[in-house]
């Protein structure tokens, strides 16, 4: 569990990339550690709009040595919206972001509320 605080980014990537390093999963630090900053940023950011938070925001990454997933969950229902920034945009990026270095990704609504964000990446 993060709090939905700006330095849960940094916690959330530092805890990724420590996991890759005892899975001896090196090799996917740098598309692992991007994915885990934007789906945590977006994450903190829904769970800040939330009225009465905020809430925490759930990390997870999971490995059966052929895939890498990593989801995070928030309390706000609202589904991830995939926007097509311009190229001078500051912000917006994040799900293409996200698209293009994992092999999938999607959401789902959580059991009581909320949902949860995931990508997979294949380890190589």
């Amino acid at each position: 569990m993060l709090g939905p605080l700006p330095s849960a980014v940094a916690c959330a990537r530092a805890h990724a990339v420590a996991r890759l390093w005892e899975w001896r999963l090196d090799a996917l630090r740098d598309d692992v550690a991007l994915v885990t900053s934007e789906l945590v940023t977006n994450a903190v950011a829904a769970s800040r709009a939330l009225k009465g938070g905020p809430w925490p925001v759930r990390f997870c990454l999971a490995s059966d040595r052929t895939e890498l997933l990593i989801s995070v969950a928030d309390m706000n229902p609202k589904p991830p919206m995939r926007a097509d920034a311009d190229a001078d945009a500051i912000d917006g990026r994040g799900l293409m972001i996200v698209e293009a270095l994992s092999q999938r990704w999607g959401w789902y609504p959580a059991e009581a509320t909320g949902k949860i964000v995931w990508a997979v990446c294949e380890v190589s």
